[in-house]
């Protein structure tokens, strides 16, 4: 198994390109070209998770936390991170961070938060936007199904639960071949008017390159007349944080246990609670509480989240109950949701949850 393999996976998932700007998702340690031979999964990658990794035999740890988020300028050993990173390189194990680009889709973190405590109807609580393009192709009538069909198959036409989504108009195309040309229909020279269809379809801006290298090869003209168009609509598959409902109401309390059954919580920092029953939750795994507007607005009856400062707690202003669970805690099982994603893809690659608490955060 090379290590560019698993890679292509963790990218389908969370494509790179969703990270925010101040993130270093990637790969942090390693060659593409590597062989690997297992894979220790944690939410941070620290000495001790290196040293499981040694343990286990593996040659990759793959965390949420980047270990590295800035330049490095001296490898001496004075501090976790450059301990780390030279243990892992004199030891022969890559490194693979999957951070914001993972929480920024409906499919990751807050995906995954939201399905351990049965939320219905999820969306994205803040969209991206910018997220979506249009992409417009001219076809000959008979050639058309074949070019759909290889957009579709690179990623074109998803819109939400459906994807094959385009439309198509019938109409006539004209065109003049010059002396160089190579035309697939009409003679140099002589204006040709063709029966042709418009095909217009979504695509995600990061799978754009991909569905025009597809339509490309798909098309028999020498040269390939097709317009992209950028879309202003917020994207709500993609973005920060996820609001959903619980299929039946229940007791603020007996929810607030839930909570802490779910993530083996000793204690839930949070606001006054302000109804006798909840019903829509929003959350976000990690530091989210910059998105505490958007969960009233959402009409949230509680808001979770994690590094919530004193004064911020005041901003629940009564409109919901706004509560901290910790970092650590609303981030832990992200680990099994990437288990997941590989053993579905590579039923014979060995990966193993980290078993070391990376928790720098204790309780007395």
């Amino acid at each position: 198994m090379k290590l560019k393999d698993i890679i292509a996976v963790l990218e389908r998932l969370a494509p790179p390109s969703l990270q925010e700007g101040y993130d270093n998702s990637g790969l942090l340690v390693g060659s593409g070209d590597d062989a690997v031979n297992g894979a220790v999964i944690a939410l941070d990658c620290t000495e001790e998770v290196i040293d499981e990794a040694i343990r286990l035999e593996v040659n990759l740890v793959i965390a949420h936390h980047p270990i590295v988020f800035s330049g490095l300028k001296r490898f001496n050993g004075k501090n976790y991170v450059e301990r780390t990173i030279m243990k892992a390189i004199r030891h022969g194990i890559s490194i693979y961070a999957i951070h914001t680009n993972l929480d920024n889709v409906i499919a990751g973190v807050n995906g995954y938060f939201a399905k351990q405590l049965n939320l219905a109807d999820t969306a994205v609580l803040r969209p991206k936007e910018n997220i979506l393009q249009k992409v417009i192709v001219y076809v000959p009538i008979e050639h058309q199904e074949q070019l759909r069909s290889a957009m579709f198959a690179a990623g074109g036409g998803q819109i939400g639960n459906y994807d094959e989504c385009s439309f198509n108009v019938a109409g006539e195309g004209t065109f003049k071949a010059n002396d160089d040309a190579n035309p697939f229909v009409g003679e140099r020279g002589e204006r040709h008017i063709a029966a042709e269809v418009r095909i217009e379809m979504i695509c995600e801006v990061f799978k754009m390159d991909k569905v025009i290298s597809a339509m490309k090869k798909a098309h028999p003209y020498e040269e390939v007349a097709h317009e992209i168009i950028s879309i202003q609509n917020s994207y709500n598959r993609i973005g920060s944080g996820i609001v959903g409902n619980l299929e039946h109401p229940m007791k603020t309390d007996a929810f607030l246990n839930l909570v802490k059954e779910k993530f083996n919580l000793s204690i839930i920092k949070h606001t006054r609670i302000l109804k006798e029953e909840v019903r829509r939750v929003a959350l976000c795994g990690g530091s989210g509480v910059f998105l505490l507007g958007d969960a009233k607005r959402a009409g949230a009856d509680v808001f979770i989240t994690a590094d919530v400062k004193y004064h911020e707690f005041f901003d629940a202003d009564n409109d919901l109950v706004l509560a901290d669970i910790g970092h650590y805690e609303s981030e832990q099982k992200t680990g099994e949701l990437l288990a997941a994603e590989l053993k579905h893809n590579f039923n014979t690659f060995a990966v193993h949850l980290s078993t070391i608490n990376t928790n720098p955060v204790n309780y007395y």
